[in-house]
């Protein structure tokens, strides 16, 4: 380097600029202008919340106004994007293969994680291709008969119901959104729990299921709070709930245990992620935002019907994912159920 005719040395200079103030050094060297850590930034641009289920369905509808808290609380558009097909699998392996900086985020049920990896052969992601931030709902499930039928039947309880499968084994059919769905798994649990046989017809989706209940298709199905609305206008008739306490939208259908049968407890749940890899400070900051949002009185209130609201930190929705991954994949390989 020259200025004029006097060479400058490396040494001299590096020795010039230990005796500049700290900022002007840094500064002649381009150090200064060095960004902070990514995480300390964060947002600095929309973030992505991909939902892999059509509009209006359970994940939609939980996704959107937890999105619109988000964005305010962060400062930055926080964009719902559904991303149909296979199950989910095409929009949650899509989160799986983006960048881990928190840009690109996940809102699905647990069948996601706890389910399709062990499900499908050909899945392209596992559950370790993504870091657990918050479970948000526990949804549990509403099982539901054909009213018509049940009255001809004389099934008015859940015990009934029960009694008559055993008199009449693979003569019941129930409906699921699909072989190895998690209302199909649950159904499956019911009748191991109970030593029953039923039959399984898949259908497209939960609607259609529905419709072939109220058409007398089917006899039965586990339904979700999807079903409120026809099991409040009596096309459906509801027997029981899956959970531990009554659900709050239907206070008088019991649970199975009230019904008088032995304890039988299935559920699912939506839940929040990130890639895996996303730096931790940005994922403690995502869990306490949306345990925020979640907390306001407007985002409960337009959530809690679809199921009771269920925060848990990551560490502790880690080891939910862990142990529901282990029970659904021990009736996965006993029934021999997998897809292609």
């Amino acid at each position: 380097m020259h200025f004029g005719k006097k060479k400058i040395t490396r040494r001299k200079l590096i020795s010039a600029a230990g005796t500049m103030p700290v900022g002007l050094a840094l500064s002649g060297t381009g150090l200064a202008s060095l960004p902070a850590r990514a995480e300390d930034q964060y947002p600095s641009r929309p973030i992505r919340l991909i939902v892999p289920f059509p509009a209006g369905a359970l994940a939609d509808s939980t996704a959107r106004p937890i999105a619109d808290g988000l964005s305010r609380a962060l400062g930055q558009p926080v964009v719902v994007e559904n991303k149909l097909g296979a199950n989910g699998v095409i929009g949650v392996s899509e989160v799986a293969r983006s960048a881990p900086n928190g840009y690109t985020l996940l809102l699905t049920p647990s069948s996601s994680m706890t389910v399709n990896p062990q499900l499908y052969k050909k899945v392209p992601y596992k559950a370790a291709d993504f870091t657990p931030i918050t479970s948000v709902i526990d949804s549990q499930f509403i099982i539901v008969v054909n009213p018509e039928w049940a009255q001809k039947n004389k099934v008015e309880t859940f015990k009934d119901f029960i009694a008559l499968a055993r008199a009449k084994p693979d003569t019941l059919r129930y409906g699921s959104p699909g072989l190895g769905n998690i209302v199909h798994l649950s159904t499956v649990l019911m009748n191991n729990r109970y030593n029953i046989r039923t039959q399984h017809i898949p259908y497209k989706g939960g609607n259609e299921a529905q419709m072939a209940l109220m058409g007398g298709v089917i006899e039965f199905v586990f339904d979700t709070w999807a079903g409120l609305p026809f099991i409040q206008s009596g096309r459906m008739k509801a027997l029981a709930v899956t959970s531990a306490t009554r659900m709050q939208q239907l206070p008088d259908v019991p649970t199975v245990i009230e019904s008088g049968m032995p304890d039988f407890l299935t559920s699912f749940w939506l839940g929040m992620f990130a890639p895996a890899g996303t730096p931790a400070p940005i994922v403690k900051k995502l869990y306490e935002l949306i345990k925020g949002v979640v907390e306001e009185p407007k985002t409960r209130g337009l959530i809690s019907a679809a199921g009771s609201i269920a925060l848990q930190d990551p560490a502790a929705f880690q080891r939910r994912i862990v142990r529901e991954s282990d029970e659904w994949g021990q009736i996965i390989r006993k029934e021999n159920i997998a897809i292609d």
